[in-house]
C-alpha cells in the first residue's frame, strides 16, 4: 500500500466520507477509489469554509478535510486555515508538498513551516513508514483539547513510498476532563450568591452538547443568558431567560443586563478581545470557565476560574448550586425585565425592519426572511461587515447548532462556504447564507461549485452597490475617484452558473422571492435571491 492509499484508509477508519480539494494532490484520487466523496472547489478558501461547517455541524464526528496542491494552492488556502485557527475550529488539511530535496529551498512554500502559527499541529510526513504515526498525531490534536486545525503536509515523492502492511491504524480515543470540584464548589457559592448574574455563552458548549445542563443551571439560578456569536443558538433565544447573541452590534436586553451585572459567569467562552464580539464592562465580578486555560485572564481580569469541558463543569455546577439552593427560585421577575427592556429596545429598530421604502431596508429583507422559515429546520450564517450586523442582534435561534456565529478574522465571503458545508452536514435542513455584494466578489464563482455538486442552499444577497460599511472611512476616495462603488447583477451571474435566481427591488415581492427560492432548493438547486437595498450603515452598538 502506497502512502496516499494509506491516508485515504485512515481517513476512512476516522469516519471521513467528504473529502474537500482542488487539484493537484494524489490524495484526491486516492480518496475517491477508497468511496470518499471528492467536492472539488473553485477556489480554496471555499473548500476550506466547507470542511469547517462540516466538522461545527457534526461537533467533529465527520471530521472536514482538505487537499491542496503544493505551492499556489496551499499559499491560496492560508486565509481559510487561519479562519477556522481563530474560531477554534478543528480541520485538517493535507497540502501535497515540494519533494523533500527542494521542501527547504526559500522559493518553496513549505506548509509546515509556513502555516505553522495558524495551526495546532503542522507536520511534513517525510517517510512512509511514518504514515500512521504522523496521521494518529494529528487526528489526536484534532479531537481532544482545544480544537483547531492540523496539517500534514504530504510531499510529493513521499506519496508513492509503500507503508507496512497490514495498516496498523485505529480511530484515535477521544478524551475530556472535569475542572477541580474544590473550585466548583467556591463558584457554586459565588453564582448562587450573586444579585445580578448573567451566564455568557461560548462555542464550547457546542462542542460538548451541553445544552441540557446549560438550560438547566440558568432556571436554577434563575439567571438570564447571553451568548457570543460563535455561541449562538447554545441557548433558545426565545426561552424567556434569553439575552440574545453579542458582536459588534448587540441586542439592547444583551447590553442591559450585562452593564447591571454583579457577576458574569462566562461558560465555554475565550472573553477574548476582538473588535466583533461583545463589550464586556471592564471591573466586572468574573468567573471564567474554559477548556483552555490560556484564556483565563488574557482579556480581563478573571476573580475565579474552571477549566475543562462544559458538560462536565456545568453539571458539576448544577449538583453544586443545587446544595445550596434551599428553595425554589422563580425566573419571573428577571423574564418581565427583559422583556421590558427588549420591547424598548426593538421599538427603536421596528421602522427599519418593517420599511416600506426602496430601495429595500436590508433590516426588512431579513426581518421577512425569519418570519417566512421554518426556524426550528433552518441553519443560517452570516457573512461580514453589515449582513451580520444587519441580522445578529434580530434572529431568534430556536435549536442547537442552528446559527453558524463566527467574528474573529471576519474573512469576506466565508458564510458561502459554511452553508454548502452545513448542508453536506444537515441534507434535510434549509441552508442559508446572508451576504453583501462585497462578500460574493470574494467567493461568488462557488456557486458553480453548489450547482455542479448539487448542494441546494439559499443564498441572500443584500445588494447596495457600494461598500456601504466604508463610506464614512472613504469620503474623499468616494467622492472624487467612487472608490467605494461596486455593483453587478448578481442574479444574472448566479443564473450562469447553473443556480435558481431572481432580483427583487419591492418591499411586497420579498416574501414571495424567498419561498420561491426555498422550493428550488427543494428541488435540489441552489437558489440566489439578490435584494437591491439602501447604502444602509446603522447598526445596534449599544
Amino acid at each position: 500500500m502506497q502512502v496516499g492509499a494509506a491516508v485515504a484508509e485512515i481517513l476512512k477508519r476516522e469516519g471521513v466520507d467528504i473529502l474537500f480539494g482542488y487539484p493537484r494532490n494524489a490524495v484526491l484520487e486516492h480518496a475517491a477509489a477508497a468511496g470518499i466523496r471528492t467536492v472539488i472547489v473553485r477556489q480554496e478558501r471555499t473548500g476550506l469554509h466547507m470542511a469547517d461547517a462540516l466538522s461545527r455541524l457534526t461537533r467533529g464526528e465527520r471530521m472536514g478535510v482538505f487537499a491542496m496542491q503544493h505551492g499556489p494552492g496551499t499559499e491560496n488556502a492560508y486565509g481559510g486555515v487561519a479562519q477556522a485557527y481563530s474560531e477554534s475550529i478543528p480541520v485538517l488539511v493535507l497540502p501535497q508538498g515540494y519533494a523533500r530535496r527542494i521542501a527547504f529551498v526559500p522559493d518553496n512554500y513549505n506548509a509546515s513551516i509556513q502555516m505553522r502559527d495558524i495551526a495546532k499541529t503542522a507536520e511534513p510526513l517525510t517517510a512512509g513508514a511514518e504514515t500512521v504515526n504522523v496521521m494518529r498525531r494529528a487526528f489526536t490534536a484534532l479531537r481532544n483539547g482545544r480544537l483547531r486545525p492540523a496539517i500534514v503536509e504530504l510531499p510529493w515523492d513521499v506519496l508513492k513510498e509503500d507503508v507496512p502492511e497490514p495498516l496498523d491504524y485505529t480511530p484515535v480515543v477521544r478524551t475530556r476532563s472535569a475542572p477541580d470540584p474544590d473550585a466548583v464548589a467556591v463558584a457554586a457559592r459565588m453564582l448562587v450568591k450573586a444579585k445580578r448574574l448573567v451566564i455568557h455563552v461560548g462555542q464550547g458548549v457546542h462542542w460538548a452538547n451541553a445544552y441540557d445542563e446549560l438550560k438547566q443551571l440558568a432556571e436554577l439560578l434563575a439567571a438570564p443568558v447571553s451568548t457570543t456569536l460563535a455561541g449562538k443558538s447554545a441557548f433558545n433565544e426565545t426561552h424567556e431567560l434569553a439575552l440574545g447573541a453579542g458582536g459588534a452590534a448587540t441586542p439592547g436586553p444583551l447590553r442591559h443586563f450585562h452593564d447591571k451585572a454583579d457577576l458574569i459567569f462566562g461558560i465555554g467562552c475565550s472573553f477574548s478581545e476582538t473588535a466583533f464580539g461583545p463589550r464586556i464592562p471592564q471591573g466586572k465580578k468574573i468567573i471564567h470557565a474554559t477548556l483552555d486555560p490560556a484564556d483565563l485572564n488574557k482579556s480581563l481580569r478573571c476573580e475565579h476560574a474552571l477549566v475543562g469541558d462544559a458538560k462536565l463543569t456545568l453539571a458539576m455546577l448544577v449538583e453544586a448550586c443545587s446544595d445550596l439552593i434551599k428553595e425554589p427560585r422563580t425566573t419571573a421577575t428577571v423574564a418581565r425585565e427583559i422583556k421590558k427592556v427588549e420591547k424598548a429596545w426593538l421599538a427603536e429598530w421596528l421602522p427599519l425592519l418593517t420599511s416600506e421604502d426602496a430601495p429595500l431596508s436590508p433590516f426588512r429583507v431579513l426581518w421577512d426572511l425569519q418570519k417566512t422559515v421554518d426556524i426550528d429546520n433552518t441553519i443560517i450564517t452570516h457573512d461580514a461587515g453589515s449582513p451580520r450586523d444587519q441580522l445578529t442582534p434580530y434572529w431568534k435561534s430556536t435549536t442547537p447548532l442552528s446559527y453558524i456565529g463566527w467574528g474573529k478574522t471576519t474573512q469576506l465571503g466565508y458564510g458561502l462556504g459554511l452553508a454548502m458545508g452545513a448542508k453536506l452536514a444537515c441534507p434535510d435542513k434549509l441552508c442559508i447564507n446572508v451576504w453583501g455584494d462585497a462578500a460574493i466578489g470574494f467567493t461568488g464563482m462557488d456557486l458553480e461549485t453548489a450547482a455542479r455538486e448539487r448542494i441546494p442552499i439559499l443564498s441572500i444577497l443584500l445588494n447596495n452597490s457600494a461598500m456601504a460599511i466604508e463610506l464614512d472611512q472613504m469620503p474623499v476616495a468616494t467622492e472624487r475617484f467612487r472608490s467605494t462603488d461596486i455593483s453587478g447583477d448578481y442574479a444574472a451571474l448566479a443564473r450562469a452558473l447553473g443556480c435558481h435566481s431572481e432580483r427583487v427591488t419591492r418591499p411586497d415581492d420579498i416574501v414571495p422571492a424567498i419561498r420561491r427560492g426555498i422550493e428550488a432548493t427543494l428541488a435540489g438547486k441552489p437558489a440566489l435571491v439578490e435584494f437591491i437595498t439602501a447604502k444602509e450603515t446603522r447598526a445596534s452598538r449599544i
